[in-house]
């Protein structure tokens, strides 16, 4: 029987640590490399299969007779999107998944750094395989915004918005059909959770994403404002 991670405890803290140790490395290496594309392309293109090595065998593995749960198994929460998103980022290096990598990435998956729900403590791989794609995705977004440049912008946060958006249409729906609870869109868990501060289905899932879409605006504003401040210096005459 396995016994499930203890959140808070002293590995938990030794792995935030290790986390936070590797982001000053993975921000001077994207800016070393921004003068350096060849160097710059083999790295993305490596962290892109290390995502899918870490992820992608597991998930595959869910799928066999007897581990199948179609109320859990199937990739479709925003944590499942948020790899791949990251992923594709590493390997072609667009704006558009790089801003989902940053926006679902540095709101989304540090919440499971910070509050794990892991049933699986070390030394089973699947306690690799969770924190080894939590790391990977939260240093992507700091690797491609911060490392190598690609700068969050309204057209980006838009996108995110509305590709969110769709996605809770689709899954609501598909939650609907299949009877699954995708997102928490249909109900909340039933164990206590921070949605239960946010009122009864619907009002939760309104307030949830007017307040995912604020935080995501304030991370968006700085980055702008740094922009137009620069433009300004750079062409300081009117008209």
């Amino acid at each position: 029987m396995d016994n499930g991670f203890e959140p808070f405890g002293v590995v938990h803290a030794l792995l935030l640590a290790a986390f936070l140790a590797g982001i000053a490395p993975v921000v001077r290496l994207g800016r070393r490399q921004r003068e350096d594309e060849a160097g710059a392309r083999r790295t993305r293109r490596l962290a892109a299969l290390g995502i899918v090595a870490v992820t992608v065998p597991f998930q595959l593995i869910d799928f066999l007779p007897g581990r199948f749960d179609l109320d859990t198994t199937l990739p479709i929460n925003l944590c499942d999107l948020a790899w791949m998103a990251a992923a594709y980022a590493l390997w072609t290096h667009r704006h558009y998944p790089a801003a989902l990598t940053y926006y679902w990435g540095l709101v989304l998956t540090t919440q499971g750094l910070l509050t794990p729900s892991l049933s699986h403590d070390f030394p089973d791989l699947r306690f690799f395989a969770f924190w080894g794609l939590h790391f990977l995705v939260v240093w992507s977004a700091i690797y491609l915004t911060w490392g190598l440049g690609i700068r969050p912008t309204w057209r980006g946060y838009t996108a995110t918005v509305v590709t969110t958006a769709v996605w809770a249409v689709v899954v609501f729906g598909f939650n609907l059909v299949a009877d699954t609870n995708y997102g928490y869109l249909n109900h909340k868990p039933h164990t206590a959770s921070l949605l239960d501060l946010l009122g009864p289905w619907p009002l939760y899932v309104g307030l949830e994403i007017a307040i995912v879409a604020v935080v995501w605006a304030l991370m968006t504003w700085p980055w702008t404002r740094s922009t137009n401040a620069a433009r300004l210096s750079a062409d300081p005459t009117p008209g």
